[in-house]
């Protein structure tokens, strides 16, 4: 019997058996393993020597052409992508895995999809999320606006290494939404057995659905293909290399979770009447790790032209005493410094050791829990709209959900 990648096809073992399409092995990995994608868009691997039968069935391909219609009663959901791991779809042909760039090609991917909303889909470009820029997150946020026109909801399909940055940035420019915005990413391509990225896009476009208008991230919340959890655009981080849990909400609780419905765990901004957008972005502001025997001339060099500069610091906040001549000039010269920690979880607090009151008389702003990536894409957003008063006075204040008014205990 012929059989090849793109046939429908069963296949038994003494532990059961399963029907779907068989894929192409894939290029990495195990090559005893045989892969099939089932109806309901997952990919299960059988290894090959238990294999009892594999019997060719009726072919079920996905139409990807053709005319979609919208259905009466559903929102209209607007997915705009960017690249990433979750934006592509398997040809069941050669194995590639290709960028969706249509409607059609998202449904195609997610065929449930349309059973949730009317979808609108372009890809505004599609990069590597390591290539993610400013000026691109500003397009993003115009491309939202211009969408308002159409939609209910704003789908973003992003590169899961750099989607905080985004999630971020997005906060901030677009003030007022008339909608929920929601980032999704998967950790493993639709190419793999584990992917996660069939659930989390039907997860998002569920939330987009709702009477949310904040920017939030909806990605899976363990391991398993339970639920996925909605993470706040200012509080979330990527926190493994390769989980499908990786997406975790740092010094604040997810807002909520997806499961069959949606259901949020307390209070939330509502969608308001009309979008406001503010997309200034200043971008000679330095995000700057310290680490012991950090020199103060590698310091210097980089707050050199600088508008602004977040500092990763250790503990509650602080930086080698040797530094501190370099950072005191940079701020007299109206460099706006602000000062977060590498542990990430906690508070800054620059009352308790000499270093911190020290570093606090000389003007760098203690930024409380705020992340370290938020911070920096905060003080490049106010540097952009404000001026140097208003963005001291800003940066301490929350606008986004970026600081807890109380402490977060694990």
């Amino acid at each position: 019997m012929n059989i090849e990648p793109g046939d429908y096809v069963e296949v038994a073992t003494s532990k059961g058996s399963v029907r779907g399409i068989l894929l192409p092995r894939p290029e990495y990995g195990e090559g005893n393993i045989v892969v099939i994608k089932l109806d309901n868009g997952y990919n299960v691997g059988v290894i090959a020597k238990e294999i009892r039968l594999i019997r060719k069935g009726e072919r079920k391909e996905r139409e990807r052409r053709g005319e979609i219609k919208n259905l009466k009663g559903l929102p209209t959901i607007s997915i705009i992508g960017t690249g990433g791991t979750i934006a592509s779809y398997v040809d069941y042909k050669t194995g590639a895995v290709n960028p969706a760039l249509t409607a059609e090609d998202f449904i195609f991917t997610v065929p449930e999809i349309v059973k949730e909303a009317n979808i609108r889909a372009e890809m505004v470009f599609n990069i590597l999320s390591e290539d993610m820029k400013p000026e691109y997150w500003i397009k993003i946020a115009r491309k939202i606006k211009d969408e308002a026109k159409f939609s209910n909801g704003i789908v973003i399909p992003h590169g899961t290494d750099t989607m905080s940055y985004t999630s971020a940035s997005l906060s901030f420019m677009l003030e007022k939404l008339p909608f929920p915005v929601v980032l999704v990413g998967s950790q493993r391509s639709s190419d793999r057995p584990s992917s996660d990225a069939y659930m989390n896009l039907i997860s998002a476009v569920k939330v987009a659905k709702t009477d949310l208008g904040e920017v939030v991230v909806v990605m899976h919340a363990t391991s398993s293909d339970d639920k996925c959890l909605i993470h706040r655009g200012t509080r979330v981080r990527k926190m493994h290399t390769s989980r499908r849990d990786a997406f975790k909400s740092v010094n604040s609780r997810p807002m909520g979770e997806v499961g069959e419905e949606v259901k949020f765990y307390g209070e939330y901004r509502k969608r308001d009447d009309k979008l406001v957008l503010r997309d200034k972005m200043d971008e000679k502001v330095s995000l700057i790790y310290f680490y012991p025997g950090m020199k103060s001339d590698l310091l210097e060099s980089l707050l050199d032209g600088m508008h602004g500069a977040i500092i990763m610091g250790t503990g509650l906040g602080h930086v080698s005493s040797d530094l501190l001549p370099i950072l005191r000039k940079n701020i007299r010269d109206g460099v706006v410094v602000g000062m977060t920690s590498q542990c990430l979880y906690g508070r800054v607090n620059l009352n308790v050791y000499s270093t911190g009151r020290e570093l606090k008389n000389a003007g760098v702003i203690p930024l409380e829990d705020m992340l370290p990536e938020v911070a920096y894409v905060k003080l490049m957003w106010l540097l952009g709209n404000y001026d140097l008063s208003k963005v001291k006075k800003l940066m301490r204040e929350n606008l986004r959900g970026e600081i807890s008014n109380r402490r977060f205990l694990e």
